[in-house]
């Protein structure tokens, strides 16, 4: 099995290839998770300049393509489609489903194209998504719900296969939690994580309106929000400045480096997130990579990446009181038998391991549907 993997977002500045994979690791971490399974994986990267390299059994084609100053995208869908037919792939991977005029090239190869979602925007122009989608073998979403409004906007086939795989997985692992906090300088009964812009699509005040509510049950509970964009932030103070119980219990971290994101994860007991909308969750893999149990917006993708709840709990998208509720109901479970069990649902449905072999099962029905 052959699979091409495009990833056609362009990098900013003139950056080399080796680092762009340090600071996109996802790019890598997909790739190599596809080839650890025994799919033959080559990457084109729409790039600055043309190179090559091979890494962990993955080949890099970084192909120059003009592009717009300041625009994301490049110009020269054909370039990219030529050093797609050279790898002779069985399967074609579009990464992003808003590369309408890319995708439409990369269809008339004859080689069946897969298409997945990061938090597209392709819902937003419902003519374009059809005419760059209407020739794709497949869609690819963390959770098969998100896909219905697209279909129906962008008028596409209803019978259009839709997939069910995680964006991606995470490097973070479990560790000591003691430890974790003891490094970080955190603690709390239980100890509440919370990571993700302050912004209205995060619903922060949501979050502080719970965990008010929660606090009156729990008195030694402390929230450690870290977040880097935040244009609520004045809001943010203003809400914990007004209330004694926030005052008590919520410690605003702003950003901090990954290694240190990752011992938080392992410190908390509790991952809290009232997101309105996500395309994926990456802060919510980590988190559960480390054990930390989710009380999470019921969303289609933290529904996907839960389990449907089977890990910690959901809680309605702007219902506060549901929201501390459950951070109260899981603040009374046994600890260690629930942080083991959300180690245990990550290793099972969300690992690099996990995403290769989802991801080598929907290149082997797509393309054996096209023979």
């Amino acid at each position: 099995m052959r699979v091409v993997q495009f990833s056609l977002v362009r990098p900013r500045g003139r950056p080399e290839p080796e680092a762009l994979l340090e600071v996109w690791p996802t790019l890598a971490d997909v790739a190599e998770a596809t080839a650890r399974v025994g799919v033959e994986t080559t990457v084109i990267q729409s790039f600055h300049r043309d190179v090559a390299l091979r890494r962990n059994g993955v080949l890099y084609r970084f192909v120059a393509e003009p592009a717009l100053p300041g625009r994301p995208t490049g110009l020269d869908p054909w370039r990219l489609a030529r050093a797609a037919r050279a790898a002779t792939p069985d399967v074609i991977h579009v990464n992003g489903l808003d590369f309408a005029w890319h995708t439409r090239v990369l269809c008339g190869l004859d080689v069946p194209v897969l298409v997945q979602d990061h938090a597209t925007s392709a819902a937003r122009l419902p003519r374009l998504a059809r005419w760059g989608l209407g020739k794709a073998a497949g869609l690819a979403f963390t959770d098969v719900d998100q896909a219905r409004p697209i279909l129906a906007r962008a008028g596409l086939p209803t019978d259009l296969p839709v997939f069910a795989v995680p964006e991606s997985s995470t490097r973070f692992a479990p560790g000591d939690q003691d430890a974790a906090r003891t490094i970080m300088g955190v603690g709390g009964d239980p100890v509440v994580l919370w990571i993700g812009r302050l912004q209205a699509k995060k619903d922060p005040l949501t979050m502080l309106q719970a965990v008010e509510l929660a606090a009156a049950r729990l008195p030694d509970l402390r929230v450690w929000c870290c977040f880097h964009e935040a244009p609520l932030l004045d809001e943010v103070r203003a809400r914990i400045a007004a209330s004694p119980a926030l005052s008590r219990c919520v410690q605003l971290l702003g950003r901090r480096p990954r290694q240190e994101i990752e011992q938080l994860c392992r410190a908390a007991d509790i991952f809290l997130s009232t997101s309105r909308f996500e395309g994926s969750g990456y802060a919510l893999i980590e988190a559960i990579a480390c054990g930390a149990a989710p009380v999470v917006s019921d969303i289609p993708s933290f529904r996907a990446l839960t389990g449907g709840g089977a890990i910690g709990a959901l809680a309605p998208v702007g219902d506060a009181e549901s929201f501390a509720r459950a951070l109260v109901a899981l603040a009374s479970r046994p600890r260690g038998s629930q942080r083991r069990a959300v180690i245990d649902h990550f290793q099972r449905t969300l690992s690099f391991q996990e995403v290769g072999r989802r991801l080598a099962e929907i290149y082997r029905v797509l393309a054996e549907a096209r023979r």
